[in-house]
């Protein structure tokens, strides 16, 4: 049997997502991370693809330009969930993810995520689409998820990778893509750049 690993140089991560981290470094890659601190509210009439694009190339590029040294690589991404031509981003309260809890509730959604890659002036950019279907559920059950805390940081107001899970009928796309970096797109960003290459091991 073979295990794919990735071999590559030293990038930055431009998130302060663990999970975004996590997967990173799931394939091997060697990294640092760092917060660009921009506005990420939609522009007036924007579709959902042009904004996480949008957004996951200016994170890209502002920390290329202005917080990592001359010729680094950053990485960058930004996940939405859509329902219709609706962007669901992180909650602001309570009451913000019970009302997109209780939307997404027995029905199909869209998870957008964009993942950019900066070098030297360049910015690549990927997306990945997937489709979920979640259960139909009640307020308290969405009221009790809330208490757990997890909803908070939570683009839609749910984790796939954790106690939302519960809520998830159906996937069809990338699982990681749905967490918040989908990594078949990452690496084709960074093996199309130079910057990584896939290999087997035994």
């Amino acid at each position: 049997m073979t295990l794919p690993y990735m071999n590559q140089d030293f990038i930055y991560l431009a998130s302060a997502s663990p999970r975004r981290a996590e997967l990173l470094a799931q394939i091997g890659v060697r990294f640092s991370t760092l917060v660009p601190d921009l506005d990420e509210t939609p522009l007036s009439g924007e579709l959902p693809e042009d904004y996480v694009v949008r957004i996951a190339k200016e994170k890209a590029e502002f920390a290329g330009e202005h917080l990592v040294p001359a010729g680094s690589a950053v990485l960058a991404a930004d996940t939405a969930v859509v329902l219709g031509d609706e962007i669901f981003g992180k909650p602001r309260d309570r009451d913000d993810a019970l009302a997109m809890l209780a939307k997404l509730s027995g029905r199909e959604h869209r998870v957008l995520t964009a993942v950019a890659l900066y070098v030297e002036g360049t910015n690549r950019v990927a997306v990945s689409e997937s489709k979920v279907e979640f259960k139909a559920f009640s307020p308290g059950e969405a009221e009790a998820y809330w208490n757990t805390g997890e909803p908070a940081d939570k683009a839609g107001a749910y984790g796939i990778q954790g106690m939302g899970a519960v809520f998830v009928k159906h996937l069809q796309g990338s699982y990681s893509g749905v967490m918040g970096l989908p990594l078949f797109e990452t690496a084709q960003l960074l093996s199309e750049s130079g910057l990584a290459s896939i290999v087997t091991q035994p």
